[in-house]
């Protein structure tokens, strides 16, 4: 599965799976395994894209957050692809 997006220079980015990529904006999430429970802000962190969701049990979706990053071993989390920049 590839997905292109429009960056702001006008240059088409195929971002896919295994890709690796940066948080560009400032994302708060609340299920970081080192931060449970308190606000962590993704901005700047780096890992690799696992999935790409399009499909939710053989149907086709259109998932607000489809881009699957994993971090580190024990957490990932669903990005937009405008808060995502390929390394």
């Amino acid at each position: 599965m590839v997905v292109e997006i429009l960056v702001e220079k006008g240059v088409n980015v195929v971002m896919k799976v295994g890709d690796r990529v940066r948080v560009k904006e400032s994302v708060v999430v609340y299920h970081h395994p080192e931060h449970r429970g308190q606000g962590f802000d993704l901005k700047t962190s780096e890992g690799e894209i696992v999935e790409i969701v399009t499909q939710w049990q053989g149907r086709p979706v259109s998932a607000n957050l489809p881009f699957l990053v994993q971090f580190s071993k024990k957490f990932k989390a669903h990005l937009r692809e405008n808060e995502l920049e390929v390394i």
